[in-house]
């Protein structure tokens, strides 16, 4: 009985603990939400020593990923609340956001930020230029100068990025694609297709990125198109070093043009974090905290305790 009891409450609390959960930002007709998937393992996994970088995925915290890409009509209303000015493609309302700079990227974050009553990713001057944050700041973090450590919202680093498209908790190892597999998988075949494993070119040429909800297969974390429709900002340095307000910053997972290739682990590409390319969307990443779906799990873990008694 107590074996079984005790296997009950590990698998609810696994289950809770990868579960999908929404953050709500705006107001009125420009409310959104955006849909968080726990990425846990805070003790391992070490890094992957096949990767490109040669080392990366080890991260020592829980964090949450965005479950979708960043849409245009997520940045729409965040322009409408915000004044935030943002330019972006015109593909539909559902198509990721991209001709976003990463300059733009983080001042969507920043939004989110502030709509939610926590302090900014990223540091700003009145101009609206790009600067590192300093000793003297508030939530200054000396192992990284791009993001403020009481943010509650922002860009990926490299580490987070990998991790969660790539990482297989269950398995413990490390996949070369995205979709739990180190296969090709399958693209989009002709214009149209709607069986495919993965948003990239397979044969037939899409016009456009799909909506970003319609990628495919999910990571084993549960994310979905973090391999390919459209290549994704990282927030760290190509050189893997925070310290330049320039740099070129690094980009990920593959494009709706391209081949699979660029869906591999092994791919790193980086772009001008000015750049505005119809190639080049983003997600969110945030930090874990109490929530309704934490105190739905913990209900649910009573429940299952007097059951048993």
């Amino acid at each position: 009985m107590k074996t079984t009891t005790a296997f009950a409450f590990l698998s609810l609390a696994l289950s809770c603990s990868s579960a999908a959960h929404a953050d709500t930002f705006g107001s009125g007709l420009n409310t959104f939400d955006i849909e968080f998937v726990t990425i846990g393992n805070s003790g391992n996994p070490p890094d992957d020593v096949s990767a490109n970088p040669d080392f990366a995925g080890s991260v020592p915290y829980v964090y949450r990923i965005g479950k979708f890409e960043i849409s245009e009509q997520m940045i729409d209303k965040a322009n409408t609340l915000g004044g935030l000015g943002i330019t972006k493609s015109t593909n539909g309302a559902e198509k990721p956001a991209t001709s976003v700079s990463w300059f733009e990227a983080a001042q969507f974050v920043n939004w989110l930020n502030t709509d939610s009553g926590s302090m900014p990713a990223y540091k700003f001057d009145t101009g609206g230029n790009f600067q590192l944050w300093q000793s003297g700041d508030v939530g200054y973090n000396p192992n990284n100068l791009y993001r403020n450590r009481l943010a509650r919202y922002f860009l990926p680093s490299m580490d987070e990025w990998y991790k969660a498209a790539y990482y297989d908790a269950g398995g413990g190892i490390y996949y070369d694609y995205p979709t739990g597999s180190n296969s090709v998988p399958d693209g989009i075949d002709l214009a149209g297709d709607t069986t495919f494993d993965a948003v990239f070119f397979d044969g037939g040429l899409n016009p456009q990125p799909n909506d970003i909800t319609d990628v495919g297969v999910l990571s084993p974390y549960g994310t979905a198109g973090q391999g390919g429709n459209v290549f994704e900002w990282e927030e760290t340095d190509f050189d893997l070093v925070n310290d330049s307000t320039s740099s070129a910053r690094g980009v990920r997972g593959g494009n709706w043009i391209f081949d699979s290739s660029f869906l591999l682990s092994s791919f790193r590409n980086s772009f001008n974090p000015s750049s505005e390319l119809i190639l080049i969307g983003f997600r969110v990443a945030s930090i874990p905290e109490p929530s309704s779906l934490l105190l739905f799990c913990f209900g649910a873990l009573g429940v299952v305790a007097l059951r048993r008694r």
